[in-house]
């Protein structure tokens, strides 16, 4: 298996990401990758998958690229990528497959909710960390998960960011800027 780790930064309705990529797929996606975060991230995707990123060569980020653009231009409601799920595991990795494979364009879920749906009923503050350490945003709507009592919840690339999402998909008024 190809063990390079490519990544490229492109523009969106939220401002520039840094998407990552394996041989089995796309592993990571990171909000707001100006020079110092895509420098932090590139350090610490070297760290945890043991290869150095290089900047896009193969083209392996070409898809991801193309969806993610449809996505932002409103002409695309789900993904449909292949994912290295390598940085998640055990409960969070459980959480993150519920969401992406059970909530979807459109939609919300509250946090206790999506606990119960993997069997941990009581866990909804696990899942709100699960949902910090999601390393595949966007991709993985963690900006889908919100409070029961109707509050927006948190969100790892800040709220205006959730609310941008969240507008896209038609589930709250366009945001004010």
């Amino acid at each position: 298996m190809d063990t390079t780790v490519e990544w490229a930064v492109v523009p969106s309705g939220i401002g520039p990401l840094m998407l990552a990529a394996t041989g089995r797929g796309l592993v990571s996606v990171v909000f707001h990758a100006d020079e110092a975060v895509r420098e932090t991230a590139i350090g610490r995707l070297a760290g945890q998958l043991g290869a150095e990123p290089v900047e896009s060569a193969s083209g392996r980020l070409a898809e991801p690229i193309r969806q993610l653009v449809e996505y932002f231009e409103g002409d695309r409601r789900t993904f449909d990528l292949a994912l290295d799920w390598t940085l998640t595991t055990g409960f969070n990795r459980q959480v993150l497959r519920e969401l992406a494979e059970g909530v979807p364009f459109g939609t919300v879920v509250g946090y206790g909710d999506l606990a119960k749906r993997v069997g941990q009923p009581g866990a909804a503050q696990a899942v709100g960390a699960a949902m910090g350490a999601n390393p595949l945003p966007v991709v993985v709507p963690c900006h889908r998960v919100v409070e029961s009592d109707g509050g927006i919840g948190g969100f790892g690339g800040g709220l205006e960011t959730k609310r941008t999402l969240l507008a896209l998909e038609g589930v709250l008024p366009q945001p004010l800027f």
